[in-house]
């Protein structure tokens, strides 16, 4: 029989939250089956399920949704009035407004129309979105408890405000898998807008993969001549040295987990073969010489200029084409507070072509049908102002 020190080299606290973790994942599965079966004889869902891939937009600050997508006309007609207290209903608030004695409706600042056959209304700062209008489905419904940034940016993209949870993408990976075994399954790309600058911050662990295994976290892929880190090999290395190299390491990682049980390590070798890989895989994506001019026209001037909004997204593009199953952009510079009038226009045009650009493109290509392509922020503005109404 194993004493206690055998067991705990066997199993260190990741690996036994993943057992913990898929332990639960299969009870909710089997009772997720058992609903299927029961409801089996009611007929099947509207709508089979066909995405295969996600590229989520993270509009990092809170875009104010009152001034680009949720223009309520009952904020034009009580501009000015005192927020009912029924309204607030108790909530919490910033640190920064806590000291305010009242708080003054604020309308949409900006105007907007109806769009599309659905008549769903956009911001006037959005007009390449508003020409899509019928391709989208705006979630209205979505709240959330934080009221500060980073909790709820760690909410929105982990399912919780404490910190070491597995983000989005990670769990795609390790639920999916990957379409393409020279790119990893989940990338990330980072861009500063033109709003407020600099934005909020981003931190790594939130494309983090916590107690999954660290093999489904995210890539970062950044502009410039050395897109991922740690991809080229040393100096004085050439390619055969280095495939001699790793498989030295990887027999004698083989030979400490067969010993440890740890399966890190094994997370270990499929990192160094994935970065192996990447050195042919990585240049070819970010080589954007076979790019006809159309497709730059079509994400607008910025789409040129390595490491923005645009380019970015053009990326994103090429990411999925190639069989990426899990593309993040997370996009800085919406925190506006008292600048929204000054600062708002501007993030608009960092954002709305790129982003309405992205859509035709995947539809062109016949990606679209399976692409999940989601817009959004941690949360929205509030719909009093913040400070002196005017």
């Amino acid at each position: 029989m194993s004493d206690q020190s055998d067991f705990s080299t066997r199993c260190n606290r990741r690996a036994f939250l993943g057992t913990v973790g898929n332990s639960f994942g299969a009870v909710a599965l089997s009772s997720l089956l058992g609903k299927q079966i029961s409801a089996a004889g009611l007929g099947a869902p509207f709508h089979a399920p066909k995405a295969k891939r996600v590229i989520y937009l993270f509009q990092s600050g809170g875009p104010s949704h009152v001034d680009l997508f949720d223009g309520k006309p009952s904020l034009v007609k009580n501009h000015g009035a005192e927020l009912p207290d029924e309204v607030r209903d108790g909530q919490r608030v910033t640190g920064m407004t806590s000291g305010q004695k009242n708080f003054p409706v604020l309308r949409p600042l900006f105007g907007g129309k109806q769009c599309g056959d659905a008549g769903i209304w956009l911001s006037d700062l959005l007009p390449y979105t508003q020409k899509i209008a019928d391709k989208i489905c705006l979630v209205r419904s979505m709240q959330t408890e934080a009221i500060n940034h980073d909790p709820a940016v760690t909410l929105i993209n982990t399912g919780s405000m404490q910190l070491g949870h597995a983000s989005l993408g990670a769990w795609l990976s390790y639920g999916l898998g990957n379409e393409n075994e020279n790119l990893p399954a989940y990338m990330v790309l980072l861009s500063q807008g033109t709003g407020k600058n600099p934005g909020q911050p981003i931190f790594s662990r939130l494309w983090g993969s916590g107690y999954l295994p660290s093999e489904h976290q995210g890539v970062l892929l950044r502009s410039g001549s050395d897109p991922v880190l740690y991809l080229d090999n040393p100096k004085g290395v050439d390619r055969h040295q280095r495939r001699n190299q790793l498989d030295t390491l990887a027999a004698l990682n083989h030979s400490f987990q067969k010993q440890n049980y740890d399966p890190e390590t094994l997370a270990r070798i499929s990192a160094y073969e994935m970065a192996y890989r990447m050195q042919a895989s990585v240049p070819e994506l970010t080589d954007l010489k076979d790019e006809p001019d159309s497709t730059f026209e079509l994400y607008g001037k910025e789409s040129r200029r390595p490491g923005s909004y645009a380019a970015n997204c053009l990326l994103a593009r090429r990411l999925v084409e190639r069989g990426s199953r899990f593309v993040q952009l997370f996009h800085r510079g919406w925190d506006q507070h008292s600048a929204l009038k000054a600062q708002l226009p501007n993030q608009c045009l960092d954002t709305d072509q790129p982003s309405a650009a992205l859509i035709q493109d995947l539809e062109q290509r016949g990606l679209l049908d399976e692409t999940l392509v989601i817009w959004g922020g941690e949360f929205g503005r509030t719909v009093y102002s913040q400070g002196n109404i005017n």
